[in-house]
């Protein structure tokens, strides 16, 4: 619905009322809970109006920023400065929660009491980038807020979570929130933000990467980015994927560019060479265009991250992201 109207929208100049997706009024919101349970429970999720909107809105944004800088000029309406004063919220909760002292290196159970404070708060927290008439929709939306940044249990987190977030800001389009002229701020300001916040929760209290395949995989937190950061790079004049393993051409452009931002938080993480920690990314550069990089990130992670059940079995439906067929 919002997104086939982002797509129109695209096509033919419309007024800013025109984007406003409709809700139904019938719609009655509900707290999303879990409906993939077992294996063959996958190919619902894969029919499922939620996998068909969720895609539709990482490949909207991924067309959206193609060829941007992090740092060009766009809209920032009130929703976005919302969005970042509630990221700015969770950052300085970071601070005010030190990790404590404990034998094991990894998982800070400091990490419990943060998670605490976000848990008693989301609500409010969501209620601050709603609309008043569509309020009725907090309970539903703050689930994936919460689900966004982490799991308390392991101290752990991992694409699963960051698609949590993607879900989070996906639902905020469907009411109405978010509109088609925030597209740009969507990733360059609240997505790069959450990417921040992450990074210092990872480090702070040492998360653990949740499912992460070592060396095979891409990356040990994160997947969007890479996505839309090959995006951003799209017919760069000058840099080519062969250069993202180059840390002179990284520190130059990476406030300009989110995969360069990825690659250069990896190597102030990991030691030794590039090739050894981060095997897949290495032989990414390899690949001749950033527009190939991207198309085969895309197909990479609906096979490594969206159809694989230890990640899904996770994930929570509702009225927004329904587990319901895509309708004919």
């Amino acid at each position: 619905m919002y997104l086939k109207k982002l797509q129109r929208r695209r096509l033919n100049s419309s007024s800013p009322e025109d984007d406003r997706p409709t809700i139904p009024l019938n719609l009655n919101f509900v707290v999303p809970k879990k409906e993939i349970s077992m294996v063959p429970d996958m190919g619902k999720w894969k029919r499922s109006q939620a996998y068909s909107d969720y895609m539709g809105f990482v490949l909207t944004l991924n067309e959206a920023v193609k060829g941007k800088k992090l740092t060009c000029e766009f809209n920032v309406s009130e929703t976005i400065d919302n969005l970042l004063s509630l990221l700015g919220t969770l950052d300085r909760w970071i601070d005010e929660t030190p990790p404590v002292d404990q034998p094991s290196r990894f998982g800070n159970k400091a990490y419990r009491t943060w998670y605490g404070k976000l848990e008693q708060e989301a609500e409010a927290l969501v209620s601050t980038v709603i609309p008043a008439d569509k309020h009725a929709a907090v309970p539903e939306i703050a689930v994936y807020l919460k689900e966004s940044v982490g799991n308390s249990t392991r101290i752990d987190y991992g694409t699963g979570h960051e698609a949590a977030f993607a879900a989070f800001l996906c639902c905020l389009c469907k009411i109405g929130a978010l509109r088609v002229e925030d597209q740009l701020a969507i990733i360059f300001k609240v997505f790069d933000r959450y990417l921040r916040v992450m990074r210092k929760l990872q480090k702070t209290y040492r998360m653990e990467p949740a499912g992460s395949q070592g060396v095979w995989g891409l990356d040990d937190f994160q997947f969007l980015p890479f996505i839309w950061g090959s995006s951003q790079l799209i017919d760069h004049p000058t840099l080519e994927p062969r250069h993202f393993v180059d840390e002179k051409a990284v520190n130059e452009h990476h406030q300009d560019y989110m995969f360069l931002e990825c690659i250069k938080f990896i190597n102030e993480m990991k030691t030794g060479p590039f090739a050894e920690h981060s095997n897949q990314l290495w032989n990414i550069s390899a690949v001749p265009t950033w527009s190939k990089v991207n198309q085969g990130l895309i197909r990479m992670y609906k096979a490594e991250c969206l159809e694989k059940f230890p990640v899904i079995q996770h994930f929570k439906f509702g009225s927004l992201l329904s587990i319901q067929p895509v309708k004919p």
